[in-house]
């Protein structure tokens, strides 16, 4: 701790002591202990108890008191948990009673101030810092601490609660780490004394018939088995597996939200990988016992697991499953397609009521559908997936939800009803049906796809958030079969729907939904990208009219349309520009392409929104990334004609961006330029013109682009000034040396005045304003500005953010003497 704040300590802990002085914002208490933590997690908790007495005379003031303020309390509590981490402050703070005033026999445990739920969860977590050496694990076994709890397991503050049952674990494995002299074996004698009473408490729990208290135990577990891994785990289990495999026995089965969490905290532990361990017998257990609501997260879980048996994963795979086997019987065209389920389906009398209610059905068909979803990423499922069968489920859930599906029972009809137009459903499962594309093949099944696929983006009924879900799961089904070639009639097939959506695209581009158009944009873009060297689709696309109403959007009323439409005609001017394509424009006459550029640049210039600016910048760069003919025929006009456009722009993203295409455009001159002699001032001729000076230097003063760099790091923005400063150390990596400038001073005493050594400073080398039109042009003055700017602690300025002085411990103290004295001031004022 620094000496101006020791001087500003004593009198906020004198502040903070007097009951009279309330503390209103409790967050500047949280600052202070995050800073006391840092400082002390450094190995200095020691000396700053020394150097600074008023910390521990405020803890023994405040514990002192009669009724001390429940937040000072709490704070005072969780205070000396942080010292008390440290055995050598630990040893300091019992020598003045402190620790036992806290945590011990007088602390507030036995006082009228344990009511106060907040100092409850100061001491539990006091308790908790200081837990870290067998000093403090001592004291609290002899202080009665464990006791306590015990007790504070059914707090009614679920906060205290939770912050118990993980405490109790801790000390658990604490004691066995620091206490067991061998490996532990079932009886009693083996164990250490604490975790002998942790361990019967945790069973009598299990074993009650209380359900708060089998709760409490399965928690405190389930953190124990997250947090320790060691042999003796597996024993503790063999104790009390009996006992859990009771729990799931009971015809209702109790807290099986917390037996999930149990079971795969444990298999995830490489303890009870064993395919043999009773762990998973219990688990094939708790998949049958479980109604399908506690039983899918755990089905879910064991499915991610590698370890898990291919028996039990396939058992878990049909759960989550069994809604979608049982939406398929209810209709009539999927009653003779099977395989969805292995095996016959099990608990479908449980089903039928939850799909037969609209809150429940709807629920289930969203989780099941997010879920099996989630199935389809997972590299080790290592069981037989029906995807085929899955496939079809799911498009008969979208033909329910637009009553295209024929039901053939009672539940059907129920299903029919409910389904109908229910968008969070139709979401979910067009979500699945795109992710189900990478296990397609041309046959069938593709054509039904499509054809629900065709519905949904032609029904006017289809809402905006659902046209983009079908837009994205159309584009994942297009992108499958944009390699195959041949005469395959599958293939057609592909080419034809495609071919179909064009003109709903068309229609679509001209909603008068503003979403709407968005979405089918985002759709071009895309299509765009991935197709653009398929040419049956070029011949296509040409032939519409959607690059004409893409490009009307660009003056579309609502700025992210016309920030969409930027980026569709960019990624088409694009792909258009390679030869082929181009001959296929001249050929039909018309060419949609041309002047895309200006019209960009016009948008860039003109547009009083920021989001079709940002997306022209993002254009911009892929078109000079990815060698766009007309940005290539003069890549330093092209950047500089954009520089000088977005030269007064004041959205800091627009100008970041066009830093980026600067950075771009020197990349590609130092990668043509290759490995060069780094300059000295024999690099110049006599008239001062540039001979062997690398051409990145050169470029730098062409164009007003050093300029730009150096009138960007004095930007308002950070972000702005911190690009703009490491690309300029980039470039000066490149062409300057630390023996660079010496040479260069010895060829020229009087030199180029260096810049100061801030952002400011080096920015006032040039009118802000003009940034990117002025600057030095002579390679030899810029040469000077880069070897002699210190760069590297520019960059350590501008990565402290903005407001690093006020959230320095001295402000904090500084903020806490105001507040107080601003408390007395508006008292006095109030009379």
């Amino acid at each position: 701790m620094d000496r101006k704040c020791s001087q500003l300590l004593p009198s906020v802990c004198t502040i903070l002591a007097d009951p009279r002085h309330l503390i209103s914002d409790d967050t500047c208490l949280e600052k202070l202990l995050d800073w006391l933590k840092t400082l002390t997690s450094a190995g200095s908790g020691l000396l700053l108890l020394e150097e600074n007495p008023c910390l521990t005379e405020f803890i023994l003031a405040v514990l002192g008191q009669q009724e001390p303020s429940p937040s000072i309390l709490s704070f005072v509590l969780r205070l000396t948990g942080i010292f008390a981490a440290s055995e050598s402050c630990f040893q300091h703070l019992q020598q003045g009673e402190v620790v036992r005033g806290t945590f011990g026999e007088a602390g507030p445990t036995r006082s009228a101030l344990w009511e106060d739920a907040s100092i409850r969860s100061g001491w539990v977590q006091g308790i908790r810092s200081m837990l870290q050496h067998q000093r403090a694990f001592q004291f609290l076994c002899n202080s009665g601490a464990l006791d306590t709890i015990f007790t504070l397991q059914g707090d009614s503050s679920l906060f205290v609660a939770s912050g118990a049952n993980q405490l109790l674990a801790h000390m658990l494995i604490f004691s066995m780490q620091s206490g067991s002299t061998g490996p532990p074996s079932t009886k009693d004698c083996n164990w250490p004394a604490c975790a002998r009473r942790i361990i019967a408490h945790v069973e009598a729990s299990l074993e009650s018939r209380s359900s708060s208290q089998v709760k409490h135990a399965l928690q405190t577990l389930t953190t124990l088995f997250e947090h320790s891994q060691k042999e003796w785990t597996e024993v503790l289990w063999s104790r009390i597996a009996e006992t859990v495999e009771s729990l799931l026995r009971e015809e209702a089965v109790q807290a099986g939200h917390y037996l999930v969490d149990l079971f795969l905290s444990m298999a995830r532990s490489p303890a009870f990988s064993c395919p043999d361990c009773s762990l998973w017998k219990l688990v094939m257990l708790a998949l049958k016992s479980f109604s399908l609501a506690q039983a899918a997260p755990l089905a879910l879980g064991v499915l991610k697991l590698e370890a898990c048996p291919p028996g039990i994963k396939q058992q878990a795979l049909n759960i989550l499953l069994q809604p979608m086997s049982c939406i398929s019987g209810a209709a009539s065209d999927s009653m003779e397609f099977s395989g969805l389920l292995d095996g016959p389906p099990s608990n479908t009398a449980s089903l039928e009521p939850l799909l037969s209610s609209r809150s429940s059905c709807i629920s289930l068909l969203c989780q099941t559908l997010a879920r099996l979803e989630e199935t389809q990423r997972l590299a080790c499922l290592s069981v037989g997936f029906p995807h085929k069968p899955l496939l079809h489920s799911v498009v008969t859930v979208l033909q329910f939800c637009v009553g295209l599906a024929v039901p053939v029972s009672s539940l059907g009809s129920k299903i029919s009803r409910i389904l109908i137009g229910c968008f969070r459903v139709q979401r979910a499962a067009l979500s699945l049906l795109g992710a189900l594309s990478q296990w397609a093949s041309c046959d069938a099944d593709t054509e039904q796809v499509y054809d629900i696929l065709l519905f949904y983006l032609k029904s006017p009924d289809t809402s905006s958030t659902v046209l983009k879900a079908a837009f994205q799961a159309t584009l994942k089904w297009v992108l499958r079969f944009s390699g195959t070639s041949g005469p395959a009639e599958g293939f057609q097939h592909h080419k034809q729907f495609l071919r179909d959506v064009l003109p709903i695209l068309q229609k679509r581009l001209c909603s008068p939904r503003w979403e709407v158009r968005d979405s089918a944009l985002e759709f071009l873009t895309l299509a765009i990208k991935h197709l653009k060297e398929q040419e049956w689709f070029w011949q296509a696309l040409l032939s519409s009219e959607v690059p004409a109403l893409a490009e009307g959007l660009l003056e579309d009323p609502e700025s992210y349309v016309r920030a969409s439409a930027v980026k569709a005609l960019g990624q088409f001017s694009l792909a258009v520009s390679t030869g082929s394509k181009a001959a296929t424009l001249d050929s039909n006459g018309s060419n949609p392409e041309a002047g895309i550029a200006a019209r960009l640049l016009d948008i860039l210039s003109l547009d009083s929104e920021g989001f079709p600016r940002r997306a022209a910048m993002g254009v911009f760069i892929d078109w000079l990334r990815e060698g766009h003919p007309d940005v290539m025929a003069g890549p330093e006009a092209f950047v500089s004609r954009v520089l000088q456009a977005v030269s007064g722009d004041l959205d800091w993203e627009v100008k970041v961006s066009s830093l980026e295409l600067a950075e771009v455009l020197l990349a590609q001159t130092s990668a043509r330029a290759g490995p060069e002699e780094h300059p000295s001032a024999a690099d110049t001729s006599p008239a001062g013109q540039p001979g062997r000076l690398p051409e990145l230097l050169q470029l730098l003063c062409r164009g007003g682009l050093f300029g730009f760099l150096v009138a960007a790091l004095g930007d308002c923005d950070r972000p702005v000034a911190l690009r703009a400063c490491g690309i300029l150390r980039a470039v000066k990596a490149k062409v300057c040396r630390s023996s660079c400038l010496e040479e260069e001073q010895r060829s020229d005493p009087g030199g180029a005045a260096r810049p100061e050594e801030t952002p400011q400073g080096a920015a006032s080398l040039l009118p802000l304003g003009d940034g990117a039109e002025t600057g030095p042009r002579d390679p030899k003055e810029v040469l000077l500005l880069l070897a002699g700017t210190d760069l590297a602690e520019l960059q350590r300025s501008l990565d402290r953010s903005s407001d690093h002085l006020e959230k320095s411990l001295q402000s904090l103290l500084q903020d806490i003497l105001s507040a107080a004295g601003g408390a007395e001031e508006n008292e006095a004022d109030c009379y």
